[in-house]
């Protein structure tokens, strides 16, 4: 995609690549630069330097955290932890079926939709951001309440609400959900990211580590995080309707902002000076106490010294720098390269470091011997059929529900008939009725649906025959769900076989424009063209019921493959 005159949505802008990335974005002349940042002062500064530089491109600030929504973007973690409903609402966003209501209501979404980018270029280090939420630390402040049968009811409630808003996995999810939902509304032609390995390129034998153990879990977590991520990301890529999806993963450090003397912070917060005479010190005993305040003095100063600054990665001193990018060690790469990557992937050059290239053009898809095969398999199977007097419809143990349901009902409807083909020419309340008789009177049928946990509701809305277990509605925490109207369409559409004259009309209409299709094609067409054509629809058989749900599933449910 060209960069000239496009609107252009950089998240994470103010970071060291994020900088990069927008000074070789402006060389190309975009229209519109939104750089958003986590703190306002952050976004309008990045603003502020590029338009001083670049006067003829509109720099537009946008500031939060991405993971939340709106009322909450501009809370630190502590702040939505320590606020019971805050945590509530969390949980509600992250752990419950993802709803329109929730996507209108995220930040992230709401910055998309206001500005309507053709290109997102993904910056934050997601996997950073989210794993050093640090679930293990969450597990030992809840360990200790676990223990103590003294503990209070809203201790520990407490601790284990955090616990859950801390699980790193429900979090990435939503956030791809709110992210690819956004740019299809909003038409973003290309989403690239730029990621992260999670230990610089280093294996588990990594020695830079965030505790004792080595390499701690807090780092495997932002690695395996990382490649939660990146498999996501590839899934989005072959997502029909979605924007061109790309991963940039630098495997090294990423060096430098600036060089300089000054005061060392950390977190944004200068770091104390302290100092502990030798008389003051503290004698070793049995247990040594890691809370201990004793005998040390505040020396009224800041440590100051030289440092280079890496950006979101932090400062380093000389002795650290050295040490980090030696050969053998983490090395490094320039922001400046990433970005120029980046640049050239938007522009539609194959650098040979998209890593969702790399794997669709890695992983194994579906072959010729297969292909071959797959017409010895059916005819056994349907060999095995007439030998046993049988018919293998469907057995819920691939899933999901609503497939079994499509292939029963479809079996049903074609045994009442005779041939699926010939169902748009049947009054639905005919067939209807048909199959309900079907249902009273053959047990095997009956009981072969209702044994899978698929129900069946009958014609008049109001009976449902079931068995022990049913697979719809899912259990979400509650027994019981009220029967509205909405529930139940929603519920015979996921998985019950419906015997309702308006599901009859429904599949009705399906057949009818499966037909339609087939006569649009052109008889004497003999090539390749067609992957469903006329041969495959074979015109003098009944149709196929798994020919018909891979049809719905392809054309109604939207849900086709597009990469092999």
């Amino acid at each position: 995609m060209d960069i000239r005159n496009r609107r252009i949505l950089v998240l994470g802008g103010w970071g060291l690549v994020g900088t990069a990335i927008l000074h070789k974005l402006a060389e190309r002349q975009p229209e519109k630069v939104i750089i958003l940042s986590l703190r306002q002062s952050e976004a309008e500064e990045a603003c502020q330097t590029m338009s001083a530089t670049y006067p003829d491109i509109q720099f537009v600030p946008e500031w939060g955290n991405i993971f939340v929504r709106d009322t909450l973007k501009d809370l630190t973690r502590e702040e939505l932890l320590d606020n019971p409903v805050h945590r509530q609402t969390l949980l509600d966003d992250t752990m419950e079926e993802f709803t329109d209501e929730k996507l209108g209501a995220s930040f992230l979404h709401q910055v998309i939709s206001r500005h309507k980018p053709h290109i997102i270029i993904d910056s934050i280090n997601t996997a950073t951001a989210l794993a050093y939420q640090d679930l293990y630390s969450g597990y030992y402040h809840l360990k200790p309440l676990l223990e103590d049968p003294g503990r209070s009811a809203d201790q520990l409630n407490g601790e284990v609400e955090k616990m859950l808003t801390t699980l790193y996995i429900p979090q990435i999810i939503r956030h791809i959900q709110i992210l690819h939902a956004s740019m299809v509304q909003n038409q973003t032609g290309v989403y690239i990211k730029i990621g992260t390995t999670g230990t610089g390129g280093m294996g588990l034998n990594i020695p830079y580590t965030h505790s004792e153990e080595r390499p701690s879990r807090v780092l495997l977590s932002k690695s395996s995080l990382a490649g939660a991520h990146t498999l996501l990301l590839f899934l989005m890529g072959r997502t029909p309707g979605g924007p061109i999806c790309k991963e940039i993963k630098p495997a090294a450090a990423i060096a430098w902002k600036g060089i300089q003397y000054g005061e060392v912070r950390k977190h944004g917060q200068p770091i104390r000076l302290v100092d502990c005479r030798p008389e003051d010190a503290m004698v070793l005993g049995g247990t040594c106490d890691v809370t201990y305040r004793g005998t040390w003095q505040d020396l009224k100063d800041n440590l100051k010294s030289v440092y280079i600054d890496t950006g979101e990665n932090g400062i380093f001193s000389l002795g650290e720098f050295e040490t980090i990018t030696s050969a053998g060690q983490m090395e490094f790469v320039t922001p400046e390269e990433i970005a120029e990557n980046v640049i050239l992937e938007i522009l539609g050059d194959s650098t040979g470091h998209d890593i969702i290239n790399a794997l669709d053009n890695s992983i194994m898809g579906p072959t010729y011997r297969a292909g071959y095969m797959r017409h010895q398999a059916l005819q056994e199977m349907q060999r095995l059929e007439k030998e046993y007097n049988t018919c293998s419809v469907a057995f819920e143990i691939l899933g999901p529900p609503r497939l079994s349901k499509l292939l029963h009902e479809a079996h049903l409807i074609q045994g009442v008939i005779g041939n699926l083909r010939d169902l748009p020419q049947h009054e639905p309340e005919e067939v209807s009725r048909k199959a309900e008789a079907r249902i009273q009177s053959d047990q095997q049928a009956r009981a072969e649906i209702l044994s899978i946990g698929i129900p069946i509701l009958l014609p008049d809305g109001k009976r449902l025959l079931r068995g022990p277990e049913i697979k719809i509605p899912v259990y979400r925490g509650e027994d019981t769900l009220p029967i509205t109207p909405e529930n139940l369409e929603e519920w015979a559409h996921a998985g019950w076989v419906d015997l309702r004259v308006t599901n009859m009309r429904r599949w009705q209409a399906r057949i009818q424009g499966i037909l339609d299709y087939i006569h649009s094609l052109p008889p004497e067409d003999t090539s390749s063209q067609y992957h469903h054509g006329l041969r495959y629809w074979g015109q003098d058989q009944p149709f196929n019921i798994g020919k018909v749900a891979a049809w719905i599933f392809i054309q109604e449910d939207k849900g086709a493959r597009i990469k092999r």
